[in-house]
């Protein structure tokens, strides 16, 4: 696997940069899929994260090939990515996820339901009077990181209490709306920004789900890369 750090060249116009980066996901998955892609039937095996970073484009990828910027528009740093973790090993991280959880209904079909909604709705949130609602930050706090806490076994690490004190801050809660070409289908989908301390309970899945595989839906639009680094 690479690690790749990204970034459109500083000598790329700000008319070019405004073009490239339309600010809706379905774009900037294209930016990305023309550096892994080659051919049109390849599938994905990359994840990646957006950032500005000093106001400037910046992407942080993990794949299973190098990505090739023929277009001459992007500075690319990639490296072997073997990360080596033990159990019991702490360390920080940063991760965007789409936090959905999947129902089926009585015809077994399957419904995604965003969990900040799910939780307003569940509390008849805009029926409460202003008084009696829970803090919109404290909702989101709460709901994500039982979100994450319930994919811990599956994902090979732990997240919990540091001295009664959750050691993961939630937030940058977002909503996205997409259209993959005018005139086509809206696609919509949230995000959520997660911060904090993990533990490494099974090193060989937490590397191989939660590293290489990412972590939850939605990972064509940056979604699911786990980044981290020791304390």
């Amino acid at each position: 696997m690479y690690f790749s750090l990204l970034r459109l060249r500083r000598d790329v116009s700000p008319k070019d940069v405004a073009s490239l980066v339309r600010g809706d996901g379905y774009s900037l998955h294209k930016l990305v899929w023309n550096l892994f892609s080659d051919g049109p039937d390849r599938k994905r095996d990359f994840l990646y994260r957006y950032e500005t970073v000093n106001g400037w484009p910046t992407f942080y990828a993990v794949s299973a090939r190098k990505p090739e910027g023929s277009s001459g528009l992007w500075e690319i740093h990639a490296k072997k990515y073997e990360p080596k973790v033990s159990k019991g090993e702490r360390l920080t991280f940063s991760l965007r996820v789409n936090p959905i959880r999947s129902k089926r209904d009585e015809n077994n079909r399957q419904h995604r339901h965003d969990v900040v909604m799910e939780a307003k709705s569940r509390l008849g949130f805009k029926e409460l009077p202003h008084h009696n609602r829970p803090h919109v930050a404290t909702l989101i706090q709460e709901t994500g990181f039982a979100w994450l806490k319930a994919r811990e076994q599956d994902h090979g690490f732990l997240v919990g209490y540091d001295k009664e004190r959750t050691t993961i801050r939630v937030d940058g809660y977002c909503q996205h709306k997409v259209y993959k070409r005018k005139g086509g289908k809206l696609i919509t989908f949230s995000t959520l920004d997660f911060n904090g301390l993990l533990t490494v309970t099974d090193p060989a899945t937490f590397v191989e789900s939660s590293l290489f595989g990412g972590i939850g839906p939605a990972k064509a639009f940056g979604c699911g890369l786990m980044l981290v680094r020791r304390i």
